[in-house]
């Protein structure tokens, strides 16, 4: 650069200026792009939170009726255990 001209170093100047404002708007438009993308992001989290709510309660709704299923076949099977020796009494009675 010493045996430049005061017009090239000016013309030298200018190219960095204008390679500094392109630079300075890729970086807004990816920080708006960033911006966008975190919004969506938000968005879609809060739908997730919801969604993991939902099931949740599903889960909990399931297995409420798990447990009043099992206790129902629990009722059935000792049903069947007294017919059961009821049956096997009669038999012996019969014979």
């Amino acid at each position: 650069m010493n045996g430049l001209t005061g017009m090239e170093k000016f013309s030298h100047l200018e190219d960095k200026i204008y390679l500094t404002i392109e630079f300075a708007k890729k970086m807004r438009e990816e920080k708006e792009a960033l911006e966008a993308e975190l919004n969506e992001l938000r968005a879609s989290s809060g739908n997730w939170l919801a969604e993991k709510a939902r099931l949740e309660s599903r889960v909990e709704s399931l297995l409420s009726e798990r447990d009043a299923i099992q206790l129902k076949v629990e009722a059935m099977l000792d049903a069947m255990t007294v017919i059961d020796v009821e049956v096997a009494e009669a038999v012996g009675r019969a014979m």
